[in-house]
């Protein structure tokens, strides 16, 4: 799956698990809600600051977001 779209299926999980709207997270983070739509549908490259911004927005850490099983290389390298 391409990185943008596992970008922003993570901060799609990560949003709803807290409860947020698309527009809540956005002026929480300070981005633009229609920037943070089109991450989120994998249509969009986030630059890492706006990133950064909207992990930190979702409480959460760094790591925490990138550990996830869908930044796992080994099973991407087993499902390519």
């Amino acid at each position: 799956m391409d990185i943008r779209k596992r970008v922003g299926l993570r901060l799609k999980e990560l949003r709803q698990k807290n409860g947020l709207t698309q527009e809540a997270l956005a002026f929480e983070a300070e981005v633009d809600k229609t920037y943070l739509n089109e991450v989120e549908n994998g249509k969009r490259n986030i630059s890492v600051i706006n990133l950064e911004k909207i992990i930190l927005a979702l409480g959460v850490s760094i790591q925490e977001f990138f550990t996830a099983a869908d930044f796992n290389t080994e099973k991407q390298k087993k499902t390519n």
